[in-house]
């Protein structure tokens, strides 16, 4: 077998022994940079020291504690050459500096033991470089000062990162819910409808099965259309939930693509009326204003969704023949009601009755508009969602504008109250 090829150490463990030989190499630059000679001008011995500050900054960033000592290694060897108290300027800011980067990165534990000995250090490096009490007491303040303004400053740094981070947390936490709620409302609306069209045709089937075997087949016939196409749809909506953001077009490896089905609509309320008519209600549909306007698909789905959970209600609760659903198309609002004539029940959803009526709230809320549900004076339930539509103009109104938080929309005049028996617009769909 050919022999492995030696491996060769990586750009990054070259840069840290560089980084490494030249911060070890910094106390002796800068000692022999400070040591005073005939022939060395101040100007010349500060950029020596620069040069040797230099020499520990590329460490600075992979280990500062490392950096900080040798830094104050390096200050307190120059110091004891009693140079001029101006060169030692840059070292000691650049201890600073240091420390305030520990500061934005290490807790206090870290940071204060530290930060303490880093100015037990710059006096000491003081004492030599010092004369006079006045003086020694002065310069000790200004090293104390600058050494807890990189500090503060270093904290702030790290609390800026703490909340940034605790705001970005938080973010992605209420992203994930409210996906979870979207995908709980269509999985509820999907599953709902068609669950209690297949209960209702069972209960059917089971009690007809010895004394009517023909209604008998009618009933298991229904419950395996019904059933069939619940599983179409709910296998179109795990895959879409299934497809990632950048495979949607079914373009990455292994991706699916994504179905092309269109969302369902208020022009799908026909299969919807049939489906509840074979579970035993009849519905009597009227359609008022422009049927023939086009709707913003977000809107024509939620109001599918909240005509399809009510008319599921009105199977499994209401126990009554027969609901009337009606679709009003005015220039600015979608009135949706739906009403039936069962008997008297309390308001909200029944006990075990899960989220329908939570969801559909939801739905109307998220579009702007406004919902209502609960029981008729005379008896039965009603249902109204108002859902505000663009203006032809392209300008908001009243339905459209976006109001104050906390503040309520008001439904339009006729929405909350029951409908009559004989509107005259309209033609009554079976």
């Amino acid at each position: 077998m050919p022999a492995a090829p030696t491996e060769r150490p990586s750009s990054g463990r070259v840069a840290m022994v560089l980084a490494w030989c030249a911060a070890f190499a910094h106390p002796f630059v800068l000692l022999s940079a400070l040591r005073a000679g005939p022939y060395r001008s101040t100007e010349l011995r500060l950029f020596l020291s620069a040069v040797a500050v230099g020499l520990v900054l590329p460490l600075v960033r992979r280990s500062p504690l490392a950096a900080l000592g040798l830094l104050l290694a390096g200050l307190f060897a120059a110091s004891t050459t009693r140079p001029e108290g101006m060169l030692l300027y840059l070292p000691v800011l650049a201890a600073d500096a240091v420390v305030g980067r520990l500061a934005a990165l290490r807790p206090l534990r870290v940071l204060l033991p530290t930060a303490l000995g880093t100015l037990a250090v710059q006096i000491a490096a003081a004492t030599y470089t010092t004369s006079g009490q006045d003086v020694f007491v002065s310069t000790i303040v200004a090293l104390a000062l600058a050494l807890l303004t990189a500090g503060l400053l270093g904290r702030s740094v790290r609390e800026r990162r703490s909340h940034a981070a605790e705001l970005r947390a938080r973010t992605a936490a209420e992203a994930v819910t409210a996906e979870r709620l979207r995908i709980a409302r269509e999985l509820h609306d999907v599953i709902a409808h068609s669950i209690g069209v297949i209960a209702i045709q069972a209960g059917v089937g089971r009690r007809v099965i010895d004394t009517q075997p023909a209604e008998a087949r009618n009933a298991l016939a229904t419950i395996e259309t019904t059933s069939r196409e619940t599983l179409a749809g709910l296998r179109r909506t795990l895959g879409a939930l299934r497809a990632s953001a950048k495979d949607t077009d079914g373009q990455g490896p292994g991706a699916t693509p994504a179905p092309r089905d269109p969302a369902p609509g208020l022009a799908d309320l026909d299969r919807l009326v049939a489906s509840t008519a074979d579970a035993g209600v009849r519905v009597e549909v009227r359609q008022l204003g422009d049927p023939g306007r086009s709707l913003p698909p977000e809107v024509d789905l939620a109001a599918y969704r909240i005509v399809q959970e009510s008319l599921t209600n009105v199977v499994r609760h209401a126990f009554t023949p027969a609901c009337r659903v009606t679709v009003e198309r005015s220039e600015d609002t979608l009135l949706v009601e739906i009403t039936d004539d069962g008997p008297a029940r309390p308001s909200g959803p029944p006990a075990g009755a899960g989220y329908g009526i939570v969801g559909m709230r939801e739905r109307a809320a998220l579009l702007g508009g406004r919902f209502s549900a609960g029981p008729r004076p005379g008896g039965g339930y009603h249902v109204t969602a108002a859902l505000p539509l663009p203006t032809d103009a392209g300008l908001p109104t009243d339905a459209t504008r976006p109001l104050p938080t906390g503040t309520a929309r008001p439904l339009p005049t006729d929405a909350a109250r029951p409908l009559p028996t004989g509107r005259p617009e309209g033609t009554p769909t079976p």
